[in-house]
């Protein structure tokens, strides 16, 4: 007599981010690739025709290390989306090369339009992606609520300290921004179980990726900073650049590039000289956009052609 066969009970929910999704079509990821891609060029070309050479033209550092630091401050964010992806799906180095694209769309197009560039690349890599579009949706969240939190932590470590360099008007507006930055965080954690698919303990590992990467980001451009300007402590420029990282996350301050500034001021007494860094700093990130784009162009074009002619080799 045959005993009957036990099927194992399996969570569903929690692998819902491990289900393929259903075929849209096989055009579509490439198309939006394309197009994505194009409009990089497009934006990276306006970006550095208008304003990106004349802040080339202001101030060039002539330390060597400031260039090597600049290399690992620029390579951090897809560094650790690749760390992240490779513990997700175990993509290969093809998928940094997607996840510098992703980086250089977020920042010369719209928000998260390299978070869909990316989404697409990984549908055209279903070999070794099961289920892009969760992992993808998932990581994109955690490095929001990532930024909003280590927005709010260090500015409950910055307002006991300059308390008293802040308006009334900005004071205003500060509070409101605390108070957006904590509505849009909440629903993320209190109907996490809905909106995110894969494990609760990969979620926390993904969580204190992208909290390690804002860190590690901040901390690499207060060093970049530091070796342009060596007078001033390492110590004031790691102040700086969380301060930096705290205006550019608040959502409902005007004038961020000029309360930066001010901040820059009091803190170092170097406003001018911190301008005309920052501006130097977006130039040269424009500049490596385009070396980087052209560069993965052209390897793109090589890697086609190599492979029209190995099958034209095959057919004769």
């Amino acid at each position: 007599m045959t005993s009957p066969t036990i099927e194992p009970t399996v969570d569903r929910a929690s692998l819902a981010g491990l289900e393929p999704l259903p075929p849209l079509g096989r055009g579509w990821p490439i198309a939006l690739g394309i197009i994505i891609t194009v409009a990089m060029v497009a934006g990276v070309g306006r970006e550095l025709l208008a304003s990106g050479l004349s802040g080339l033209g202001r101030v060039v550092p002539a330390s060597g290390l400031f260039y090597l630091v600049f290399a690992l401050f620029y390579l951090s964010p897809a560094t650790f989306d690749y760390i992240v992806f490779r513990r997700l799906w175990n993509i290969p180095f093809a998928g940094f090369m997607a996840l510098i694209r992703k980086r250089i769309a977020n920042d010369v197009l719209f928000g998260y339009s390299g978070d869909a560039y990316f989404y697409a690349w990984a549908r055209t890599h279903a070999r070794f992606v099961s289920a892009p579009f969760g992992a993808v949706k998932d990581s994109t969240i955690l490095s929001a609520v990532a930024g909003n939190t280590i927005t709010l932590l260090m500015l409950a470590i910055a307002l006991p300290v300059g308390w008293h360099l802040i308006t009334p008007p900005q004071l205003h507006d500060l509070r409101w921004s605390v108070l957006v930055l904590i509505a849009i965080s909440l629903p993320w954690l209190i109907f996490s179980k809905r909106v995110f698919s894969l494990p609760r303990r990969t979620l926390w590992e993904v969580f204190a990726i992208h909290c390690t990467r804002l860190v590690t980001g901040s901390s690499l451009l207060a060093l970049l900073w530091h070796c342009a300007l060596p007078a001033v402590p390492l110590g004031m420029w790691l102040l700086l650049a969380a301060a930096r990282l705290l205006v550019s996350r608040l959502p409902l301050v005007p004038n961020k590039d000029l309360l930066f500034a001010n901040l820059a001021i009091v803190l170092i007494g170097e406003g001018e000289a911190v301008s005309r860094l920052v501006a130097f700093v977006a130039a040269l990130t424009l500049l490596v956009h385009v070396i980087l784009l052209v560069a993965m162009g052209i390897h793109v074009l090589a890697e086609r052609m190599g492979l029209t002619s190995r099958r034209n080799v095959e057919m004769a």
